[in-house]
């Protein structure tokens, strides 16, 4: 069993939580076309997440002239070449399959607000942020 998994730890990437559900990402994928070979990118929303440590996958779904397409990526597949994240998203659920049935504003997604570092925090005097008694 040990050796299964030291075989799956030499082919995992170093960071896969780079992807969550509710993000709009771009998914460069290499295709190989006879003897060429050339990298596609696939944009859209990130609809679900299954976990099994090497079969990691995560599912996008996009509008390809107004029909919904959707394509599962296996996450540590080498035919994966990079996963850019173009806009996080906040949701609250582990699943958007409701949004297959959304159009126009329904199915939109709020976005996730990300501090680049606490210090920013830390900045802002005690004195503005407390309420001087009149």
């Amino acid at each position: 069993m040990n050796e299964i998994r030291a075989v799956e730890a030499s082919q995992m990437k170093e960071n896969p939580d780079t992807v969550n559900v509710g993000d709009t990402v771009k998914v460069h994928f290499r295709i190989i076309e006879g003897k060429n070979e050339r990298v596609q990118i696939y944009e859209g929303l990130v609809i679900a997440i299954k976990n099994s440590r090497i079969g990691k996958t995560f599912t996008v779904r996009k509008n390809s002239y107004g029909v919904g397409v959707e394509r599962i990526f296996p996450l540590h597949s080498p035919r994966v070449a990079k996963v850019e994240l173009v806009r996080p998203g906040r949701v609250r659920r582990a699943k958007l399959y409701y949004i297959r049935e959304k159009v126009g504003k329904g199915a939109k997604i709020r976005e996730r607000i990300i501090r680049k570092d606490a210090k920013a925090k830390a900045e802002v005097p005690e004195t503005a942020t407390t309420a001087t008694g009149g």
